[in-house]
Parts: C-alpha cells; structure tokens; sequence
C-alpha cells in the first residue's frame, strides 16, 4: 500500500488508510494501486455491512475485497470456485465438483456453518435464491464471473443491518459499471490429461451521456466433465447393487449355482468429478442523473444454465412378496429348491430382498435447465436539511424458474410386477435382451420448480448533529420483502412408485416488514462507535429483534483496535417450512449389519411450525500498518459465532450408533425399528439443533520495490479454534457427508512486474484433519498454482497459468462422497492450464 510522510497525513488520510488495510484480507491484489493514489478524493461510499455513507471507508467489521484482476490471475471460471478457495470457507458448499444431489447449483459456506446461513447480495442488494426450485440459498452460476468488478466478503454478522440469513457473514457482489468502451474476453483451460475443458467468451460496452452512464455485458461459459474413472488414484466403488442382480443377498454363479455375493459394482465409471455444464447471460447496468440532487439507477442481469451430471445405472433395491401355498403365482415370486439350498428365504414379512444395478438400461442422467432473472431500480436524492440528508427508493425483483430430468429412472411398481409376471429374465445372472420389457420400467423423471423475490426498500442517511470528534451519522430505513417457492417432483416418484427415493412436492410462501436504523458515533478524535437495531415482522413465525454494538479506537498512527459484537437471526425457507418428505441416500454405517450398501434411504420431514435460528457473534482485532516499513499491512481477528434453536437434521450415524448402544430415545427420534430395522429410518427437522464455532483470521500483505520490479505478498491464514454442532465435535476432522473442518487453512501469494507483465506464484495449504470415520490421520495437502500476464499495448492483453502445478492426489478419506475423497474440499481433477485474451477499444 502507498504511504503519505507521517508529518503529511491528515486525519482523513488516515482513517482511509485504515479502511482499505482493514478491507484487504485473502490476495494482494484487493487494493488497486490507482484506487490508493485517490485517498484525497473525497466521497460518500457505501460499505458492505453498513448503510451509512461514508467518506473513510471505515467499519468495525473485518471485509475481505477480492478485484476483477485477481479472479482472472487465479483462473477462477465461477464465483463459487473463487469464494470456496478462500481461507474462511469450511464445510462441503455444492458446485462444479458436486455430482451427486446437486442439480448444478453452486452455492457458498463460510465458516462451515451452512450456505443457507451466509447472505448473497447483488450491488448491495438481496439475490433471489436459485436452483431447481424452493431453494434456500442463491446458486452462484447463476452470476457470471464477466461482469464482476470485485467481491466483498464480510466475515461477521449482519443481521441488524440486512435481516435474515447473515448469520455467518455476507457476501456482495459488485458488478462493472461506470465502464467506457468495448472489452471482449476469451478464456480457457483444461487439464494435463486433456479433459475437463472449460471456456467463457464476453463482451462488455459501456458509454457515458451528459449525465449518465450505461454498461451492457454478455457472457458464454461452457465446462465438460472429467469421469471419476480417468484418475487412477481413484477408489474403485464396490457397490452391492450388481448388474447381473441378486437375491437375498445371493447371486448366480457361471455354473448356474446360487452362491455368496462376492463382487460389487464400480459406480466410479459412470461419474463426474467435474460435471459439465452451458450458461448464457446478459447483464447491464445505468445511472442516469434526472436533475439537482436526484439519480436513476438500476440494474439487469439474465442467465440461462444448462447443467447435467451422471450416476452409475439405476439401483433397483425391492422386497419381493414370496409365494405360498394357494397365493396367485402373477403377484410374487416363487422360491425354487435351489434357492431354498442356499439359504435364500423369506423374512419375517414374507419377502425376499432383490437388488439389481440396471446397467441393461443405462447410466441415469440428470439434467437441469434453469432461467434466473433480476431487475433491481432505485431512485435517490438529497435533501437540503442540517448538513444535507439522503434518501433513496428501491424495488428489486428476481424470478428463477427451472426444469430437472434424470434420462434412465425405474419403475418400480411396474419392475415388480414384471418380475412376479415373469421371474426367469430377471434371475438369470445374465445381461437382459428384451428390450421391449426394459423399456417398459424405465422412464425419464421430469420435475420443475422455481423461486420469486420482491423486495421494495427506503432508506434515509445523513448526520445528526457535531460534536467534538465529528458528526453523528445515521441511516433508518424500512422494507417489505415477498419471497415464495415451489417444486413439482415427478408424479412417479410422488407416488413413490420409482426406485429413487419417494418426494412430496413443495409450495409456499411469506413475507416480512422491516425497520432499522444504524447510528455512528465519534466518542473521541480516536474512538467511534457503531450501532444498529433492527425488527422484522414475518408472516410465518412473528417477529425478531437483531442488534450490533462496533468500536474501532485508533490507538495510533499505526495502530487500529475493532470489535463487534452482534445477534442475528434466519428464518425458516419455505422447503423447510413446506417441504413435505423426501428421501436421501446417505452414506452411512449400519452398527446392526443388516444392510448390505452403505447408501441407506433416509426419510427427510419439514415442519411448518418452525422457529427463527438466533445467533450471537463476536470479532475482536487490528490493523497494523507499520510506519517504519512502508506498504506493509497486518490484520488478525478473533471470531465466535453461536446459533442456538439451529433448523438442522440430527446427525443420523450419531443417531443410529447411539441406538445400536441401547439409548431408545435415539430410536424413537430416528424411527428405528426393532433389531435396527431401518426401513422407516427419519431426519425430522426442529429447531434443536446449535452450533458452535470459533477461530482466528490472520492477514500480511506487502507491496514494494526491488530489483527494479513491483513486489506484492500476502499471506492468509485461518485457525480453527473449535466447530461443535449438534453434540458432535467436528474441530479438524473430514467426512464425507459435512465436509472438512481443518484446523489450519493457509493461503500464500507473491507478484513481482512492471507496468506491462506480471508474474505470481500461489499457493493453498489444508492441513492434517482426523477421519471423522476411522479416526485415522488424513493427510496435509499443498497446491502450487503460477500465472503470468503481458499488456502489448492499451489494446491488447494475455494472461496464461497453471493450477495444482504438481499435479497433487487429494487426500483419502473412508467416509468420502466420490472416489475415496470429497470433491468439494480437495482438487480431484489435477494440474489444469488456462490462457485467456483481453482486446478493449
């Protein structure tokens, strides 16, 4: 960072100094060099996690800035692949690396503590929540990376400034405006094994008037799959639902003899590890000056995904009812001698497990086409009060609309019937050639569903009043929000007639008025206070009260103290309010031994009689800027959050070990029946469950001169000093179904150019976390990533880098949801090259 003399600086200089320091956290690159050499020019600003406009850029709350410049350096092609690399993020968020359970969404998960916990705003504004419908957070594919100008991400919580879901922090996306011009971008990459290829294309333009700006953008992104199976490093699956079938646990031999099952089927063959995916958006954005003290403003933004993922062949899983004396021989199966030798017979129910892998039929593919829209308008001006108030109206508006398929579903009700129709197809351990009775089960599975947001907001800011230190800022304002859901599984699977797990569909709807008020205090020349309150009236469940208290004491020159505490709240979403029940495939370990698969159907229940989360947080730290060593910074904070009356599911393994262990309330509250029987095996959500979590946020950045180059260092590290939810201590651990909490997670960077190149090195550490499985150690792992970027002229410009230089094998773990692993935490598709052009005129 660029440095007036000490005897030069204002007290203006300063504070802005101190905010920028305080706002540069994850890269170098978040403070331009321009943007510091214009400290002087003063201006009221709007600061994430404030609605006070301000002049010093200043806020008690640690803000992470990540600019346009370095997503391109890092070769990041979407928002979430850019968010999930950040050292604050823990957990499992869904995106590219997700393909199982997803529908292509891409979502955000700070601290670990869920993306629905983490708001998103778009220019300072909500996003309507995106998927495949009724979601509960915003798909982040939906946000083209073509037309961000930067990204603020506040690690504290902010429910007393934008309401519901901030409990962990905010993110807001910035996007380009105020541009001249005609940019065009092209970039690419794919990885060393020449697959997974991926590329964007977009235009930017951009013209000024006498009094206004407008800026339109389009963008097209592409992304192809990478198959579990073309990395060798990849566990071959060993799935107990086997093309040939089986029954009662049996299957047939070369000889024709019915034996053990021995072998499993390897799933790894039919899925991705990237999934592949199109997009298609258009964006703009205006500002149009409409007289004295009043502007027009708004914004557009469009985008169309294709997205698609594959699973190995249906697993068909039945109880097949077995005949006895006099029943009619079309509505069960008949045991044979052979069967009866080998110990095939039915249970205490009268029926015979039967399981095949439909492999006859082929792969399910799942495909998502979904359209997401939001036009967001507001009107603001100045009123000629005290020292001058503003004010501003706003309306935003976000439809998302969307239409699922999975190509290669079962029947099961018409699978049963077939088998009691005619068994011998069926029991012969040999590939199916009726291809007239396959396509008789099989169906593609076709759902929709979308979300709706209108949100109409007024604010006022402006100063109170002087006193010694300075002026007493305000900002009140009031808002009233409609948000609304639904999805329309396939009648099939409603009916519970699929082999897929049974879902109900899901409609509903609230809303909530809104009132809150934000006041900053001046004490003294060094110390200033922030406070805001907040009240929301909802629909569904009443009203919540959210309020935050900020200090920052500039102790000296160099030296900046902050602290904030604050409580927050989210409400229920309307899947969780009005989401019927719907089943999920967990991997889980049954402590009875009677399953044969660890993917165990659980029955997932809403409940419409939900209670707010409520959560207290808490941040303690400084900004030290040495003056002794110029263009060096260094933040470190301390940060607790707990949510208390959490909406969650109960950890199911923790549930069924305790059962298995003989404590009956566990049985009863996850409907386990006698001697573990787990067909009526539910996951009710409440309001329960809690969390607990609490780490330290460490920053260094450096910018100099040597060697006749430009250096930039930065240096981010995140400690987890404690992750506990629901009784379970998940402090530096990994699993499979809730991700990785490491303990250490370190980001290292390093530029050095001159005013036409640059080259950076980068790299990214998860270390050693427990198996939350086994309890063994799963290993530490470091990425290397270099980029490097040359301006032939103000025309042209390329950029070319390589991520995972190394080619680094991620890490193993028992109870991962893919290949041995978890995709979402560690690199599975390895070393990847990207290259990109820039061409303004």
């Amino acid at each position: 960072m660029i440095r007036t003399s000490q005897h030069s600086r204002s007290k203006l200089a300063s504070a802005i100094k101190f905010g920028l320091i305080a706002s540069v956290s994850t890269t170098a690159f978040t403070v331009s060099t321009s943007a510091v050499a214009e400290e002087a020019k003063v201006e009221r600003i709007a600061v994430t996690g404030s609605r006070i406009q301000r002049q010093d850029m200043e806020t008690a709350s640690p803000v992470t800035v990540i600019d346009a410049a370095t997503i391109k350096a890092e070769g990041f092609t979407s928002v979430d692949q850019m968010l999930q690399a950040q050292t604050s993020m823990a957990g499992a968020a869904m995106g590219s690396s997700t393909n199982n359970g997803s529908d292509g969404v891409a979502q955000v998960d700070l601290r670990g503590m869920g993306s629905q916990r983490t708001l998103v705003l778009l220019n300072g504004r909500r996003m309507v929540n995106s998927g495949s419908g009724a979601d509960s957070a915003v798909d982040l594919n939906s946000i083209p990376v073509a037309m961000i100008a930067r990204v603020e991400i506040l690690k504290d919580g902010a429910s007393a400034v934008y309401g519901s879901d901030a409990i962990a922090g905010v993110v807001n996306i910035i996007t380009k405006k105020d541009f001249e011009g005609f940019q065009i971008d092209v970039t690419g990459g794919m990885t060393d094994k020449s697959d997974g290829e991926n590329g964007e294309i977009s235009a930017l333009y951009g013209f000024n008037t006498d009094t206004g700006n407008y800026t339109f953008g389009a963008a097209y992104s592409e992304r192809r799959g990478v198959v579990q199976s073309d990395r060798d490093w990849t566990d071959p699956g060993a799935s107990s639902f086997i093309p040939n079938g089986s029954l009662g646990g049996m299957v047939k031999d070369e000889n024709g003899n019915w034996v053990d099952r021995e072998e499993g089927y390897d799933y790894t063959q039919d899925s991705f590890y990237q999934t592949p995916s199109k997009r298609y958006s258009l964006f703009a954005n205006m500002t149009q000056e409409l007289g004295d003290d009043l502007v027009l403003t708004g914004d557009i933004l469009y985008t169309k995904r294709k997205s698609n993922q594959q699973l190995a062949p249906q697993p068909a899983n039945l109880d097949l009812d077995v005949c006895e004396a006099g029943d009619d021989p079309t509505k069960c199966v008949e045991l044979d001698q052979d069967m009866i030798d080998a110990g095939i017979t039915p249970n205490d129910k009268g029926q015979v497990n039967y399981r095949k892998r439909m492999s006859d039929v082929g792969p399910r593919i799942y495909t998502q086409d979904t359209d997401t829209l939001r036009v967001s308008a507001g009107l603001a001006g100045s009123i000629d009060v005290n020292t001058g108030m503003d004010w501003d109206l706003a309306y935003t508006y976000g439809k998302n609309k969307a239409k699922t398929a999975v190509e290669n579903s079962i029947n099961a009700s018409i699978m049963t019937d077939a088998i009691y129709a005619d068994q011998d197809p069926w029991l012969t351990g040999q590939p199916m050639t009726d291809q007239d009775l396959l396509n008789s089960v099989a169906y593609t599975e076709e759902a929709d569903g979308g979300n709706e947001q209108h949100v109409f907001s007024a604010g006022l800011t402006g100063e109170l009043f002087d006193l010694d230190a300075g002026a007493v800022a305000y900002a009140i304002g009031a808002e009233y929000r409609y948000e609304s859901g639904y999805y329309n599984p396939d009648p099939i699977v409603v009916a519970g007639e699929s082999t897929a797990a049974q879902q109900d569909p899901t409609d509903g709807n609230y809303n909530v008025i809104s009132v809150f008020q934000e006041v900053s205090v001046p004490f003294t020349d060094k110390l200033t206070g922030e406070f805001a309150l907040r009240f929301d009236d909802y629909s569904t469940f009443g009203n919540a009260s959210t309020w935050k208290i900020g200090l920052t004491y500039e102790a000296t020159d160099d030296l900046m103290i902050r602290t904030v505490a604050a409580t927050g709240f989210r409400a229920p979403s309307v899947s969780e309010l009005y989401g019927g029940n719907s089943g999920s495939f967990d991997y889980l370990d049954d402590p009875w031994g009677n399953e044969q698969d660890p993917q165990i159907l659980v029955i997932r229940t809403s409940d419409e009689d939900l209670k707010p989360e409520e959560s207290e947080s808490y941040t303690a730290g400084l900004v030290y800027s040495p003056s002794y060593v110029d263009g060096m910074s260094l933040t470190v904070d301390y940060w607790r959050f707990k949510v208390k009356n959490a909406i969650a599911r109960m950890d199911t393994q923790n549930g069924l070990n305790n059962c298995f262990a003989g404590d009956q309330a566990a049985c009863e509250a996850f409907n386990i029946g006698p001697n573990g029987d787990l067909d009526n095996l539910t996951n009710s959500l409440t309001n329960v469950g809690y969390q607990d979590t609490s780490g330290i946020d460490f920053n260094l950045a450096y910018s100099f001169e040597a060697l006749s180059l430009d250096w930039t260092i930065s240096n981010d590290t995140t400690y987890l000093l404690n992750f506990e939810q629901d009784g379970v201590d998940y402090t530096n651990t990994i699993d499979g179904n809730f991700g990785a909490y490491a303990q250490v997670r370190n980001n290292f960077s390093i530029k050095a150019g001159q005013d036409d190149w640059s080259v950076m090195y980068f790299n990214r550490y998860i270390g050693e976390m427990d198996d939350l499985g086994e309890g063994t150690k799963v290993d530490a792992i470091l990425y290397h990533n270099v980029s490097a970027s040359y301006y032939f002229n103000d025309t042209w410009m390329v950029s070319a880098g390589v991520k995972n230089l190394t080619d680094e094998e991620p890490s193993n773990v028992s109870n991962g949801s893919a290949g041995g692993t978890v995709p979402e935490v560690y690199d599975t598709i390895g070393r990847q090259y990207y290259a990109g052009v820039t061409v303004k005129f």
